[in-house]
């Protein structure tokens, strides 16, 4: 008689074990997912399809190509010629006001380009006021006793501080303007006691920003309530504090 195989051996043990366990029920038989009888969860379902749909790159360019490809596959066909789309320009309630003429096109380091081709330069700012542009420098108006030389405009106390002659326009006009937005040059200072002072006495009020944001909100504030009731008073953004 043959010795049997360990082979033979195996297979037997495994399937008596089998047999088993299967009259027994201790170990139930193990589920096996993605099949018609047992299928997968939700939200594996979900990662699936779109690890699936999704794959990885390692270059950005193939990404984009990708994503460029899945994009054409999604096309939602012809425009639609309804005429219950939105328009959105006529949603600008601007769009028929007329842009003032001393709107800034553009903020130079020397000077301005306003709309009505008008162009200040040489260093110099400017005065828009009820629709009028004027050069405007203030740095030489005058010597303030507390601190501020001539040819310059912040003190000792890192305040924006020029003399009462720097506003002569707005002292003379009547009406004045409600609203004065001062650029000072390319940063942003605090103004002055005596300088916010007067200019309250005038009955107008202050808006302190760098030049280019304070250009840009003069024109919007300006063809929304009118020349008439916003002024402005630029410096140039390379305006340089002369060293003492």
């Amino acid at each position: 008689m043959k010795v049997p195989s360990k082979r033979l051996l195996q297979v037997l043990r495994s399937t008596e074990f089998g047999s088993t366990a299967r009259h027994s029920g201790l170990n139930p038989p193990i589920r096996q997912y993605g099949s018609s009888r047992h299928p997968l969860p939700v939200r594996h379902r979900q990662r699936a399809s779109i690890a699936t749909q999704l794959p990885r790159y390692f270059s950005t360019v193939a990404c984009r190509q990708a994503i460029a490809a899945n994009k054409s596959k999604t096309d939602r066909g012809p425009v639609s010629k309804e005429d219950t789309q939105t328009d959105f320009g006529t949603m600008n309630v601007l769009g028929n006001t007329a842009v003032p003429a001393t709107s800034i096109d553009a903020c130079l380091s020397d000077g301005f380009h306003l709309d009505n081709g008008l162009k200040i330069s040489g260093g110099s700012g400017c005065l828009l006021v009820a629709g009028e542009a004027f050069i405007w420098r203030p740095w030489e108006a005058g010597i303030r006793s507390k601190g501020t030389g001539r040819g310059k405009m912040i003190n000792r106390k890192g305040q924006w501080d020029v003399e009462n002659e720097a506003w002569g326009v707005l002292d003379v006009m009547w009406p004045k303007p409600d609203l004065l937005i001062l650029g000072l040059g390319p940063s942003m200072h605090p103004i002055s006691p005596e300088t916010r002072d007067y200019l309250t006495s005038l009955g107008v009020r202050i808006d302190v920003q760098d030049t280019r944001n304070a250009s840009a909100q003069f024109n919007l504030l300006s063809t929304e309530r009118g020349v008439g009731n916003v002024a402005a008073a630029m410096i140039p953004i390379g305006w340089k504090e002369p060293r003492s």
